[in-house]
C-alpha cells in the first residue's frame, strides 16, 4: 500500500517539475525568435532600401508609375509583404538632395543625392512580457548620387 501512494506521489511530483521547467524554457524559445524576427525585418528593411536606391540612380520607370512611384513599387516588392497594405506604404520615404548645400529638393536631376528610407515602421513583440513596453520603431536609410542619363534629361520625378 505504501508502494502505491510513494509511486503517485512520484508521478505529481514530476508532472510540477515538468511544467516548472518548460515554462521558463518555452518563454526563453519564444524571446529568441522575437528577437531574431526583429533583427530578420530590420535586415529586410535595409536590403530593400538599397535595391530602391539601386534602381533609382539608373532612372528606370515601370510602366505608368513615375520616377518615385517606381521607386517606392522596388521597395515594396523588396520588403517581403512587410510594407504591403494599410499605411505601410506611407513609411518609404524618398528625398533629393543637392550635394554642394545638401538642401532638399524635389528634383531627381544627375548629380543630386537620392536617399530612400523607412521610417518609423513600429513593430509589437510576440512575446507577452514585453507587449506592455512601447512598439519597436525600425529605420532603414540608403543613399547615392543620381548618374547621368545618355540623353542628358531626367524622367519626371513623380
Amino acid at each position: 500500500m505504501k508502494r502505491i501512494r510513494d509511486n503517485r506521489r512520484r508521478r505529481g511530483n514530476t508532472f510540477t517539475e515538468t511544467a516548472l521547467v518548460f515554462v521558463p524554457t518555452f518563454a526563453m524559445m519564444f524571446g529568441v525568435v522575437d528577437f531574431s524576427v526583429a533583427l530578420f525585418m530590420r535586415s529586410t528593411f535595409q536590403h530593400a532600401v538599397r535595391e530602391g536606391v539601386r534602381y533609382a540612380v539608373t532612372y528606370q520607370v515601370k510602366p505608368g508609375m513615375g520616377h518615385d512611384g517606381s521607386i517606392r513599387s522596388v521597395v515594396q516588392e523588396n520588403s517581403m509583404g512587410f510594407l504591403n497594405g494599410g499605411d505601410n506604404a506611407e513609411k518609404i520615404r524618398i528625398r533629393y538632395y543637392t550635394p554642394d548645400t545638401f538642401e532638399e529638393t524635389v528634383s531627381n536631376t544627375p548629380g543630386n543625392i537620392v536617399e530612400i528610407a523607412v521610417e518609423n515602421f513600429q513593430w509589437g513583440w510576440m512575446l507577452p512580457l514585453m507587449r506592455t513596453a512601447t512598439p519597436l520603431n525600425m529605420t532603414a536609410r540608403a543613399t547615392d548620387v543620381m548618374e547621368g542619363l545618355p540623353g542628358g534629361s531626367a524622367p519626371p520625378a513623380r
